[in-house]
Formats: C-alpha cells, sequence, structure tokens
C-alpha cells in the first residue's frame, strides 16, 4: 500500500519540447556534441528515445534548437528582446548604436565561453535563425550608424566574424588548457607561457619578446571589447570618408 503511495505521488513533468532542448544544452555543455544522443538524452530525461522524437525530427534540429534557445537568451539579456525591437526604440532606450553592438558582442563570447559548442553551431550553419538573429541585430545597429547601403554588410559580416572567431578561439583555448594542463589556473597558464615568451630569440621574435608581459595581465574580455571598439572606428572613419 506505502509503494503505491508513492507511485501516486510521484509526478513527472510533461515532457515537451522546451524540456527537451534545456536537456540537450546539459548534455551539451557537460559531455560535448560527440555525447548528445537520444539514448543519452532520453535516460537525462527518464523516457524513451521514441518519446523523443515525437518533438524533434533527429539531431541536427535539436542541435539547431539547443543554440537558438541560448542565443535568444543573449538578445533578450542584451536588448529586452531586440528581435522584436527597432532601431528608434532603441535609442529611445537611450542605447546608442555602439553600445548595443558591444553587448551583443560580449553576450555572445560569454555564451560561448559558457557553452562551448555553440561557436562551432553559429558557424557550421550560415544560414539558419540562431546566427540569422545575432546578424541581424548587428545589420540594424551598422545601417543606425549611418553607413552607406554599398558597405552595409561588409561592415556587419566584419563584426560577425570577429565575434565569432575570437570567442571560439577564448572557449578553445580554454578548453585546450584545462585537458592538457587539469589543475593549473589561468593566472598559472599565462605566467608561463608569459615567461616563455619573453626567453625567445631576440632576433627571430623582437615584438613578441617585447609584449609578453601585457599577455601575463591581459583580460580576455577586455581585449575582446578593445578589438570590437578598433573594428567600429574603422567603420565610422570609412563612413565619414563616403560623406565627403
Amino acid at each position: 500500500m506505502a509503494a503505491r503511495t508513492r507511485r501516486t505521488e510521484r509526478r513527472e513533468e510533461p515532457l515537451s519540447r522546451e524540456r527537451i532542448i534545456e536537456a540537450a544544452i546539459g548534455l551539451l555543455d557537460t559531455a560535448g556534441e560527440g555525447g548528445l544522443t537520444f539514448r543519452a538524452l532520453a535516460e537525462r530525461l527518464a523516457t524513451g528515445p521514441g518519446a523523443i522524437y515525437w518533438h524533434v525530427s533527429g539531431k541536427d534540429e535539436l542541435l539547431n534548437a539547443a543554440t537558438d534557445a541560448v542565443v535568444a537568451g543573449i538578445m533578450t539579456a542584451d536588448t529586452n528582446d531586440t528581435a522584436a525591437a527597432t532601431d528608434s526604440a532603441d535609442t529611445a532606450a537611450g542605447t546608442t548604436p555602439q553600445e548595443a553592438i558591444r553587448g551583443l558582442a560580449l553576450g555572445v563570447f560569454d555564451a560561448i565561453e559558457a557553452h562551448p559548442w555553440i561557436g562551432t553551431q553559429l558557424a557550421r550553419a550560415p544560414g539558419q535563425s540562431p546566427l540569422l538573429r545575432v546578424f541581424e541585430h548587428l545589420g540594424r545597429q551598422v545601417q543606425a550608424l549611418g553607413v552607406p547601403h554599398a558597405a552595409q554588410f561588409t561592415a556587419a559580416s566584419s563584426l560577425l566574424n570577429y565575434i565569432l572567431g575570437v570567442g571560439g578561439q577564448n572557449a578553445a583555448n580554454t578548453q585546450t588548457h584545462l585537458a592538457r594542463q587539469p589543475g593549473t589556473n589561468r593566472t598559472e597558464f599565462l605566467d608561463t607561457t608569459s615567461a616563455a615568451w619573453a626567453d625567445l630569440d631576440p632576433d627571430a621574435y623582437p615584438f613578441t619578446r617585447n609584449v609578453a608581459d601585457q599577455l601575463r595581465d591581459h583580460d580576455d574580455r577586455t581585449e575582446f571589447v578593445a578589438g570590437i571598439d578598433l573594428i567600429l572606428t574603422g567603420i565610422t572613419a570609412r563612413r565619414q570618408v563616403a560623406a565627403d
């Protein structure tokens, strides 16, 4: 009788597409893309693979949905539902195009660091909605900057490529470091690398030796934003030249 009562009180949350995507994100974070199988997902959700197939058709759709969920969260946090916002609404809220671009860039950077598989998925499917969300936001801000139409694609693409490239490389560096040197922290790793740079052949690597101390003391997010500002400076300068 007691056992029957326990079964009655134990109520499982209904399986939904949202629950599946949430579980898939957790599995991707811990096991990577290779660990995302419908069998592993079914075990995590305490259900059968067939029930999951009722909501998603396969792994590709699941990866895209998981990526889109993370990217949609970035947009909501950065611009209070940018997907539905207009440039005029951004201006009314007191956000400049430069600030909006920096905010989105940092959001994507942090998301890739927290979910390293995101960078690969965004780069792999340029025509799908997750990447298009980011590109659309960047494009709107490029337009708001007054960039001539003929240069808008180049400006938005340059920003996008920088964000994905640096964000993905930062995540890859972190993963590689943890795999090769478990137990060491970032400070120890940078101290060791900086010392190795400072000890290079001065004739072959004069520049690298000269910035070895900057490597040791740098902050990844600060350097990332500095790169965004360099691109924005170039975009602004080209806009001014075109206007003259």
